[in-house]
């Protein structure tokens, strides 16, 4: 490249996926509890329930076919949460 010439820097379109895992209903949440508690204290009285959970974004490097959702989804059955106590939701973020 000569001087005054410019490499023009490409943008490449990432794909997020959102892997979002919470404790079964039927199961407890003493972190949640706590934050519960900790909100009334500050008076957020019209609050009368959390959940505490976890969220995963997986950046992909290709586009998100059903084969790579598959993936993912087992992924964060396997890794991500654990079935027994926790249920996960797999989206595509825009």
């Amino acid at each position: 490249m000569g001087p005054g010439r410019h490499r023009l820097a490409t943008l490449s379109r990432v794909t997020r996926v959102v892997v979002d895992v919470m404790p079964k209903p039927e199961i407890l949440d003493p972190q949640g509890k706590a934050v519960l508690g900790a909100l009334g204290r500050l008076g957020f009285d019209a609050i009368t329930a959390v959940r505490q959970g976890k969220r995963f974004e997986l950046e992909l490097n290709t586009e998100p076919t059903p084969e790579v959702m598959a993936a993912i989804d087992r992924a964060a059955a396997t890794l991500l949460a654990n079935p027994v106590i926790e249920d996960y939701a797999v989206r595509v973020e825009s």
